[in-house]
């Protein structure tokens, strides 16, 4: 793109010069001058009110994607059984395809594993294209992308999503750059625009300081990979259709084997299985501010967690970190204990059914995203909600 001054046009106004963010116009010879340092940014096209800055810039036009439809979902499996992410996906791919006025698809690979297509449609899968080889028995990143490419080629979907797990963040990159889509990784919410009908892509952007909302116009599909935890399942009556793609695989193609499968011990606990999570931010104060959580945890049949500088400082293990560098958790009720509620917290959080906050900074944003808030200090508050709950077992369960 070039920007150009027609100088029988300028009136040297001056006007474009002040609008320049970069100082890339000056005046010469009674009219302005383009210097080499523009970055052709158009804001001097908008100010001039002679139309003497001109360009060659002709907008991009959006293709005619009315033939591409469906909504698909990668139906990730390790070792014959469906990771959790794919059915949560399978619950939000429902919601955008009933706004479409489309269907939901998911795409299945692995050996033997047909007798997975069954959940999958009681989670909301309206056809499931399952691939069954030997070949796929374990994941290889070059056998999953070649045959997905085909099957993408071949039926065309208007969205494709996977789950931001090891096998997604391999996966999805490899697949786009093949079938030459832009890909948007690690989204915490899915949306369609109403006038547009595309998928709006939400992710925490600049270290989580921000929340950017991207949107792909200019290619199909629209791909984009979800973090674990942020979405719901929903099951869904009815009957699916299971389309049995033939896969044609040679090992000299797929150039890895897999010569054996180690299972590494899961460290900690699970928290995005949690249904009651206490958490604990700076205001917990030290290691030792975390016992009286864990007393009402324990209370409570749930689990501790923290923010990214409880985990820092050592005050719990890594595994135990909620937000957009830890977990994302979706409990029935999140206590929220001296945490600031920062928005790389929140983004691992803000879905849970009830949240509770804690904190003696009224202003404090966690306020904004809980349904309960308690303006006080933890340390008075937390052994309360303790003694409270234990009295009350004691009088219901005689415990």
């Amino acid at each position: 793109m070039t920007v150009w001054v027609e100088t029988d046009l300028c009136d040297a106004c001056k006007l474009c010069i002040k609008a320049c963010p970069y100082g890339a116009i000056e005046l010469k010879g009674g009219s302005a001058y383009i210097l080499e340092r523009c970055t052709s940014c158009g804001a001097c096209l908008e100010v001039c009110p002679k139309a003497a800055v001109l360009t060659d810039f002709k907008p991009r036009q959006i293709p005619d994607f009315s033939d591409r439809k469906g909504v698909w979902v990668f139906a990730e499996q390790r070792g014959g059984k469906l990771t959790r992410v794919s059915l949560e996906l399978l619950g939000k791919a429902q919601e955008l395809a009933g706004e479409l006025g489309q269907e939901v698809s998911a795409v299945l690979l692995g050996h033997q594993i047909s007798d997975l297509t069954a959940t999958l449609v009681e989670y909301g899968a309206d056809t499931v294209y399952c691939m069954d080889h030997e070949a796929l028995k374990h994941y290889r990143s070059n056998a999953y992308t070649k045959l997905i490419e085909e099957l993408v080629n071949q039926y065309q979907p208007n969205i494709f999503l996977l789950g931001a797990t090891h096998i997604g963040r391999d996966l999805a990159p490899r697949v786009s750059r093949r079938i030459a889509v832009g890909l948007t990784a690690d989204c915490t919410e899915l949306s369609i625009d109403s006038k547009e009908g595309i998928l709006l892509q939400i992710r925490p952007a600049f270290g989580g300081n921000v929340m950017a909302t991207i949107a792909n116009r200019y290619s199909r599909p629209q791909m984009a990979t979800v973090r674990p935890g942020v979405m719901e399942m929903h099951k869904k009556p009815g009957k699916g259709n299971v389309i049995e793609y033939k896969a044609v695989l040679f090992e000299n193609e797929i150039k890895t084997r897999v010569l054996k499968v180690v299972k590494e011990k899961k460290k900690g606990i699970d928290l995005s299985e949690a249904n009651v999570i206490i958490a604990g931010g700076r205001g917990v104060g030290d290691a030792n501010g975390f016992d009286i959580l864990r007393e009402l945890a324990e209370v409570m049949d749930g689990q501790v967690a923290g923010t990214r500088v409880t985990v820092e400082e050592g005050w719990i293990p890594p595994e135990n970190q909620v937000g957009q560098t830890g977990r994302t958790v979706r409990p029935e009720i999140y206590i929220a204990c001296g945490i600031s509620g920062a928005v790389q917290h929140r983004a691992g959080m803000m879905n849970s059914r009830y949240i509770i906050a804690i904190n003696t900074d009224s202003r404090a944003p966690i306020f904004q995203v809980a349904d309960w808030g308690i303006v006080a200090d933890l340390f008075d508050v937390v052994p309360e909600m303790t003694r409270q709950l234990k009295e009350a077992k004691e009088k219901t369960f005689g415990i």
